[in-house]
């Protein structure tokens, strides 16, 4: 008999009701017409409420006495200012647009607090804000649109002019903007480097814009390093500075006016760059990656994860000022002596001498929370786990209590084990576990080669035992394969398994033997490689191309078939393990957009995509919706994803929503 293979997010299901999928997967390995397809009607949906509840963020800035703090995939995205001598949330204001806020800065006077957001696409509604600090009860206006997708990094100079990097669109290099109060328009500065696909940072002081470029993943082949350009105020001609010995990074990722100084943050050479301002030619390094830079007297800090460090400019001693990892932090500031950061959950203050640490709980403080667009997705145990941002959401589904595991980073896929949670974990992470019977907080067990910061799949091995991740290179492109083994705690991996260009998208098991599904974002090159991996050799064992003009979105395998989802309704197509062929190619486009999963449950391949739930009958290969308009609420994908006994959990919304797709399974038994 056919087993019954674990795939995207599921445990291997044996008694009961997956018994009877296992037997059903080796009746419908023969000719498609040896049974009758799919005669349903509407499945049983259970609202179980909000997927994941919390207040989370991607800036902050210190303003007078008060941290100003920008949410991050919350709606309406949001602003919130931290009162430093009471502890306390003291203000907040939503903006129009977006979906985070990455960019905040202020005006000399301490006034106006600009916010730029990062969206969606290019929508005609503003994506730069000010606030009106001397009356904070107001809310923010919306006072300009850049030409670019996103803004991420914004200084205003001394005369109030404000400047703003972002980008967003990859076929777009992005533009320096200013925005001017005065007159209210929005100006272009051009393009000083064409094959930049990001800009992540710029300053600005009375004679000079500052405007740090590089390039990401979606750049491709032949896109720009690093780079920073000098512009001149007065003439808009710009003169790239970047020190030779960081100019081998991939983004300048953070600048900061110093005293007298420029702080360059750059993602990749492993240092940092003090820059004169007064001369560009002239400059120190500081050997360790940093962002953020802020100085008090002869000491500048900056963040460098899992901590904060100082730079002694005499001395040039670097030291660890703040030791313990509290996970991502969005803001440095100097207040009282104090370096202040903000991580996920708290507002730090830090004394750099005594190298100790005060935290203040936002959430205890009065941070608004809201439903937050979702991560990865795993059921198992009687729980289902929802990943969020710096948070994993564990609903008890017994009690219908919810409770929330600070996770450092967002977990992107997931499966449990035998009542362990194991997620993979962006950004650089690795793999990380949770027994909720230990009492301990997720935590790393296994790490993924360097630059394989994005782990997109993961699955469970049963015949070796292995938990089995798929990720890529957000940066350097293509993508990694790993194994890790709970009982031994040994990690196997393979950088670029399939090829250079192709992340590993997808992945899925059957028989000790894992499938790899690529993804090349590329304009050239193979872009659906479909490879079966020996994940205890660590080798290929064979190839196919299915030949789809777009990358694998998702992988499941049932009986003798692997289904493949294709990304940008590219279509469905089926693989026959045995013989190796492709075997049917269908239309996606009536249920899905772009991303989507598949998964297994009672006999039957389900697939999620933004918004629909489909089925693909198991002998036709047809398509049939199970739920419509399902419109989940997503940020990195959508996710599905079952229990042991065969009941679907997904997002309608906001909201995690349970499937009983119960018709179906009694046209299959009949």
């Amino acid at each position: 008999m056919s087993t019954f293979a674990i795939n995207r997010r599921q445990l291997l299901q044996t008694g009961g009701v997956g018994g009877l999928a296992v037997a059903l997967s080796a009746m419908t390995s023969g000719p498609a017409h040896a049974a009758r397809p799919l005669n349903t009607s509407a499945p049983v949906i259970t609202d179980l409420g909000p997927a994941v509840v919390q207040f989370s963020l991607m800036s902050s800035l210190l303003v007078g006495d008060t941290v100003y703090i920008g949410s991050r995939n919350l709606n309406p995205v949001r602003v919130i200012g931290f009162h430093l001598p009471t502890g306390k949330v003291s203000s907040r204001t939503d903006l129009g647009s977006g979906y985070s806020i990455q960019a905040l800065a202020a005006d000399a006077t301490g006034r106006y607090l600009y916010a730029g957001v990062l969206r969606d696409g290019v929508d005609g509604k503003p994506n730069l804000y000010r606030w009106d600090l001397s009356t904070p009860n107001a809310p923010a206006v919306g006072v300009g649109e850049t030409g670019d997708r996103d803004i991420r990094a914004l200084a205003v100079a001394p005369d109030g002019k404000i400047y703003a990097a972002g980008g967003g669109q990859t076929t777009n290099a992005p533009s320096l903007w200013e925005y001017d109060p005065a007159t209210n328009a929005m100006t272009s500065w051009g393009v000083p480097d064409p094959g930049a696909t990001i800009a992540q940072a710029v300053a600005a002081t009375a004679s000079h814009v500052y405007f740090g470029t590089g390039s990401t993943l979606g750049g491709g082949n032949g896109s720009s390093p690093a780079r920073l350009f000098a512009f001149d105020r007065t003439t808009k001609t710009s003169t790239s500075i970047l020190p030779a010995e960081v100019a081998t990074g991939v983004s300048v990722t953070s600048l900061s006016v110093l005293n007298g100084q420029l702080g360059v943050g750059v993602k990749g050479p492993g240092k940092s760059a003090l820059i004169t301002l007064a001369d560009h030619s002239k400059y120190a390094i500081i050997a360790k990656t940093g962002v953020m830079f802020r100085q008090l007297g002869n000491e500048v800090f900056f963040v460098k994860e899992p901590g904060v460090w100082s730079y002694n400019m005499v001395t040039k001693r670097i030291t660890q000022i703040l030791t313990e990892d509290v996970g991502a932090m969005w803001g440095l500031d100097v207040y009282g002596g104090k370096a202040i950061t903000v991580s996920s959950y708290d507002v730090i203050e830090v004394d750099p001498v005594a190298k100790t640490a005060v935290k203040h709980d936002l959430t205890e403080a009065g941070a608004p929370g809201g439903p937050q667009s979702c991560m990865g997705l795993a059921a198992g145990a009687g729980d289902v786990y929802v990943g969020g941002t710096g948070t994993i959401a564990r609903h008890q589904l017994a009690t219908n209590q919810v409770s929330y595991l600070r996770a450092t980073g967002e977990a992107k896929d997931a499966v449990i084990v035998g009542g362990i949670l194991y997620t993979g974990q962006y950004n650089s992470r690795g793999i990380y576990a949770y027994d909720p019977n230990a009492g301990q907080l997720p935590y790393q067990v296994a790490a993924l080669p360097a630059g394989q910061n994005r782990p997109l799949d993961v699955c469970w091995e049963a015949v070796n035992g292995l938990v089995i991740a798929g990720a890529q290179n957000d940066t350097g492109g293509g993508g990694c394969f790993a194994a890790y083994n709970p009982v031994t705690m040994q990690v196997i991996s393979k950088v670029n398994p399939i090829d250079n260009l192709q992340m590993v998208r997808a992945v899925a098991t059957k028989d000790g033997v894992a499938y790899l599904g690529g993804d090349n974002i590329y304009a050239t090159g193979p872009r659906s490689t479909v490879v079966a991996w020996d994940p205890v050799a660590n080798q290929e064992l064979w190839r196919l191309d299915p030949g789809q003009p777009q990358g694998i979105a998702a992988m499941a395998i049932h009986g003798k078939f692997l289904y493949g989802m294709s990304r940008k309704a590219a279509g469905l197509f089926v693989i026959d393990l045995d013989n190796r062929q492709v075997v049917h190619r269908g239309d996606l486009s009536n249920v899905c957009t772009d991303f989507g999963a598949l998964q297994v449950s009672r006999g039957i391949v389900y697939g999620a995509s933004d918004t629909t739930v489909f089925r693909i009958d198991p002998i036709t290969f047809a398509v049939s919706v199970v739920v419509a308009n399902i419109n989940g609420g997503w940020y990195s994908g959508p996710h599905i994803t079952a229990d042991e006994d065969g009941l679907l959990y997904t997002l309608r919304g906001p909201n995690l929503v349970r499937i009983d797709d119960q018709q179906a399974m009694q046209t299959m038994r009949r």
